[in-house]
């Protein structure tokens, strides 16, 4: 049965950090503090922000039933599907192209305002609809059920827009704990619901970006969305507790608030040890290749393959400015050292950094499989 939700103007006409709050707030703020100091181990940004951007990507898109596995995703990435695209593995790219378009917008500015949102989405979607001026978006159940009616006149949807845009970047309108922002902004989001399509995958960007923007993070490296599937009933059931209880929800806030900062507590932790095993991962790639290359070394090499975890000749071309016969003969001369798996398909072949794609596959619970090939 759906109930009238009244859509607050931000902030909240309550104070959201009871001692619950507050309590969660420091073991998630340490966290957050954690990782951005281990991300810093990592010298190449770069390799951060394409492979963990990439597994948001493929979360993010799991939480809409979009499923990929990480062999469609890099063949998918590195040009390897030939005739053939594959649709999801398709879209999950371009959801990362979002979020890599979103960190661009706000990376100098830090500020996240209704125009960049709708940059993002219309990265996502394909289209320049913008905000929804018609009448008739309601949220159903599987069984067609309603349980939701957003914003329905443009008018209301533009002035929601507004308030949550002045909320996220007026520090003057409320001195609540950035954390604390990141989980009200998610909720208001998604009621709002300004778009046609793609609101999900777009608020969960947003997410990522204020994490940025408020200065806990210097990358969006930090991601959700693992924690949402894993937790979907929760999620969906916290999110319309407080639509249904409208007015009278303070605790219904207080429990969403929860449930934000454990789980950024929780991903925090994930992606520290994470972000370990990528390190420790490159050093012992470096000791193999240091010595095999001698003077010919260069650390570009190595961003290659944790950068393109699929690379081919072409790639390593680019990187390293080498001519493509010196570029085969180095990844043939990794390939013989064992730390890369060569593919042949067709004319071209393919090299394929197999721990590193092994790491994501153990932390997504994806099977595992020895075919890697075609």
């Amino acid at each position: 049965m759906e109930h009238s939700y009244h859509i607050p103007h931000l902030p909240l006409p309550f104070d959201i950090e009871t001692k619950a709050v507050m309590k969660q707030l420091i073991s998630a703020n340490r966290k957050l503090a954690e990782l951005r100091g281990v991300a810093q181990t990592i010298p190449n940004e770069n390799i951060l922000i394409s492979t963990l951007t990439l597994q948001e990507a493929k979360d993010s898109s799991l939480v809409e039933n979009i499923v990929t596995t990480q062999d469609d995703l890099y063949k998918e990435e590195s040009g390897l599907q030939q005739t053939v695209t594959n649709a999801s593995a398709k879209e999950v790219l371009d959801y990362r192209a979002a979020i890599l378009r979103g960190f661009d917008l706000v990376r100098s500015k830090k500020i996240l305002t209704c125009n960049i949102i709708c940059q993002i989405q219309q990265e996502l979607e394909h289209n320049r609809a913008g905000f929804r001026a018609l009448p008739g978006t309601m949220l159903k159940r599987g069984d067609g059920e309603v349980v939701y009616t957003p914003p329905q006149t443009g008018d209301e949807v533009r002035q929601l827009m507004d308030n949550l845009e002045n909320f996220i970047n007026n520090d003057t309108l409320t001195d609540i704990d950035p954390l604390v922002k990141v989980a009200i902004v998610h909720h208001q989001f998604e009621s709002i619901h300004p778009f046609y399509d793609g609101n999900g995958r777009t608020g969960r960007i947003i997410n990522i970006l204020l994490l940025v923007i408020y200065d806990l993070l210097d990358l969006p490296i930090l991601y959700l969305s693992r924690y949402i599937t894993h937790n979907k009933g929760s999620y969906y059931q916290l999110i319309q507790a407080i639509r249904d209880k409208s007015d009278d929800n303070a605790n219904e806030w207080e429990q969403w608030v929860l449930f934000i900062l454990k789980g950024i507590e929780e991903t925090a932790d994930n992606t520290i040890s994470l972000i370990k095993q990528i390190s420790n991962l490159m050093n012992q790639y470096k000791k193999v290749l240091r010595p095999l290359f001698v003077k010919q070394y260069k650390h570009e090499l190595l961003n290659n393959l944790f950068n393109h975890p699929y690379t081919k000749i072409e790639f390593v071309e680019r990187d390293m400015m080498v001519s493509r016969q010196t570029a085969s003969k180095y990844l043939d001369m990794i390939t013989q050292t064992g730390l890369l798996q060569k593919i042949k398909m067709g004319k071209e072949n393919y090299y394929i950094n197999t721990k590193l794609v092994d790491l994501f596959i153990n932390q997504s619970g994806e099977h595992k499989s020895n075919d890697l090939t075609w």
